[in-house]
């Protein structure tokens, strides 16, 4: 009997160590920066060396302000020697055709620092989802094979749908073709973007959608992903809004990992715990993620076995 309660108490420990050790690293620094972002990059411990590098952005729709500027992020793309991809709209604006997405492409200046690839503007392809409970492939754009290394590069905000957008939406919604992005909205209903408006799914169906699509993308680039969110100019409003609400948070920083789950997780923990205090409302940003449900996404992705809700933080300083 008492060796059976040493062999328990041995075990108990192991559990605990595992435990410990199954918690994922989020490397955090408060400098918003081009250094910065090479930085934190190069802490990963995952270099893209040798690999044809995809970063994924998101360009920003005409009229907002707010996306990654080219500035900050070209530093990074040089490093990595990357070209950064795009796939259309499936919403009227500057980025649903190919000629208008160009012309944003220009107008933001991203043509100017490294090439520039809208995915889709090919074709489009299947890739296999894991999680087939509401869609069964995800569809992307059909120049995904020219790279084998990505560097999901996200600005975190709000979202109107989503209830915030990283690294997770970046992957999913981002990466997805424009028929992909009505495929994934419809929770599998259709995959024709002219039909998505009459085929939005109910709202923890395009959550999961956009968890199991994530994932998908996790799987085709493997150990060759690394995952960024810059949190800046955080309005409520995504940067696909042409007219989005202003800023009402100040910058807080850069964070990283390999795991998305994990590091969307920090990001939102951040928002939530946050102290308010003079042009620091973090009030409006909660509001927006809780009445989309928006960490359901993040528990999916997790249920799934994309990543860890579980983290630890590595402050890589300034």
């Amino acid at each position: 009997m008492k060796k059976k309660v040493i062999l328990l108490a041995i075990a108990a420990a192991l559990l605990c160590i595992g435990g410990a050790s199954a918690q994922s690293k989020v490397y955090m620094t408060r400098e918003i920066s081009p250094e910065a972002l090479v930085r934190i990059y190069k802490a990963l411990g995952r270099p893209a060396d040798g690999h044809r590098v995809a970063v994924k952005i998101s360009t920003g729709e005409a009229g907002n302000p707010n996306y990654l500027k080219p500035t900050l992020i070209s530093a990074l793309v040089d490093t990595v020697h990357g070209t950064i991809v795009e796939c259309n709209t499936a919403y009227a604006g500057k980025r649903n055709t190919f000629d208008a997405h160009w012309q944003t492409v220009r107008d933001h200046g991203y043509d100017s620092i490294a090439p520039v690839d809208l995915m889709d503007e090919e074709g489009q392809m299947k890739i296999p989802v894991r999680d087939r409970r509401h869609i069964r492939y995800d569809i992307v754009g059909n120049h995904l094979p020219r790279y084998d290394y990505m560097v999901n590069l996200a600005h975190f905000k709000g979202h109107q749908m989503g209830g915030f957008g990283g690294v997770l939406k970046n992957a999913s919604i981002g990466v997805a073709s424009a028929d992909g992005k009505a495929y994934i909205h419809s929770a599998g209903k259709t995959d024709r973007t002219e039909d998505m408006w009459q085929n939005i799914a109910e709202q923890d169906l395009f959550l999961e959608s956009m968890a199991a699509a994530a994932q998908a993308v996790d799987d085709y680039f493997g150990d060759n992903i690394v995952y960024i969110n810059v949190m800046n100019n955080m309005s409520v409003d995504c940067d696909c809004n042409g007219h989005p609400a202003d800023v009402l948070l100040k910058d807080y920083g850069i964070l990283a990992s390999t795991d998305p789950v994990a590091l969307d997780k920090a990001c939102v923990d951040i928002i939530f715990n946050m102290m308010p205090g003079e042009g620091n409302d973090n009030a409006p940003l909660i509001e927006r993620i809780s009445s989309r449900h928006g960490t359901h996404t993040i528990d999916h992705a997790a249920a799934i076995g994309l990543g860890s809700l579980e983290y630890e933080i590595v402050d890589i300083g300034r």
